[in-house]
């Protein structure tokens, strides 16, 4: 990993939404900008991107000590796991642990070479395999989140925000996929997926949005041939180059999110100077400021809240530009307030004091148990 530049994943809640076109039309997009990349599929489940790229029947080699990637062009190397299966109705059938140690070689024991870019799919949700990664590499650049515009999909998608954040994880920005389709005969755009929860998740999410893409045969098509659409001169195609562009040289907008996700500042709610498990009835709150790079507290303070009446601690708190607060039990409607205040709620956290809290979250070994104050 030493001698690859920059790392990204392509990560999304929610399956389904196009993760792996974007992380495919990415990688070669990076490739056609004459870059060296490396494209990684950790999708142990449902490997597509040998489908997407053409390569159903390349087969991975190795020298006495390390996997040889299968080159695409000459700018861009390929591994996943879809290259070990024999046969398309094949089925991995494996445990935790065993994907860990699959993805573990295929990050340790790649000769991938000196690279600008990773490029790495990352299957759906917040389970096994994104956990693994990001804990194998720790110094990625970020991750690029992709959704869909409806309610249903962007509920997933903010738990992969807030799973990103609690691995002090980079969001590098929301792609929305299949944002409307547009009758290549009339021009007339329908929504297929009705809101635009995308961006406005981006936006109360504090984080960069990348642009729509529309729903297109056209892109359909070069899916299921194996010729990435990137390579075109189609609306869609120009809609994503505009997007990667944006993840490369950033406007003003996009680098104040960006500097926004690099403060931390934790509060959480005590009692006798230990965490509150019943966050009704605090005494005080501790607030934490963290450097996210270091991985240290860097400042300490206690505050009396105001009274506890509805709405005047998460508007007491965001004031204070508080953005994550780790609590034991929390009711829905209070986590429901602190969330329209751009504050990431963490509940069934453990009794413990706030800094030894606070250092197992910024280490991502907080464990949180049940929420026993859902009132």
């Amino acid at each position: 990993m030493k001698n690859i530049k920059h790392k990204i994943l392509v990560l999304s809640g929610k399956g389904g939404v196009g993760k792996s076109t974007i992380a495919v039309n990415l990688a070669v997009w990076l490739s056609m900008q004459g870059k060296d990349v490396g494209l990684l599929d950790i999708d142990i489940h449902g490997p597509s991107v040998p489908t997407l790229l053409g390569l159903e029947s390349a087969e991975l080699h190795a020298t006495e000590d390390k996997i040889i990637p299968i080159d695409y062009n000459d700018k861009l190397k390929v591994i996943s796991i879809g290259f070990l299966v024999q046969g398309q109705k094949k089925a991995f059938i494996w445990r935790g642990p065993m994907k860990h140690n699959v993805i573990k070689q295929f990050v340790t024991e790649v000769d991938w070479g000196d690279l600008d870019y990773l490029v790495v799919d990352c299957p759906p949700g917040t389970g096994d395999e994104p956990l693994s990664i990001a804990q194998l590499i720790p110094d990625t650049d970020g991750a690029v989140v992709v959704t869909t515009p409806q309610q249903l999909a962007a509920i997933d998608v903010e738990k992969c925000i807030i799973f990103c954040r609690q691995l002090n994880l980079p969001i590098l920005g929301v792609i929305e996929n299949m944002a409307g389709f547009t009758c290549p005969h009339c021009n007339r755009t329908t929504e297929i997926f009705p809101g635009n929860q995308g961006k406005q998740l981006a936006n109360d999410s504090k984080v960069p949005f990348l642009g729509s893409i529309a729903i297109d045969p056209s892109l359909v098509r070069a899916c299921d041939s194996g010729k990435p659409v990137i390579n075109s001169n189609n609306t869609t195609a120009k809609a994503l180059q505009k997007a990667f562009q944006l993840l490369l040289e950033p406007n003003e907008k996009h680098k104040n999110n960006m500097e926004l996700q690099k403060k931390m500042r934790i509060a959480i709610p005590v009692t006798n100077g230990k965490l509150s498990q019943h966050f009704g009835h605090c005494e005080q709150f501790v607030v934490i400021d963290v450097d996210p790079d270091a991985k240290t507290i860097t400042k300490t303070e206690m505050l009396a809240p105001p009274a506890h009446e509805p709405g005047a601690l998460p508007r007491w708190l965001s004031e204070m530009s508080v953005n994550i607060i780790i609590a034991g039990g929390m009711g829905q409607r209070a986590q429901q307030l602190f969330e329209q205040n751009n504050i990431d709620v963490i509940v069934g956290a453990q009794d413990n004091t706030p800094e030894q809290l606070v250092q197992k979250y910024i280490n991502g070994l907080l464990q949180s148990g049940e929420n026993i104050c859902d009132h």
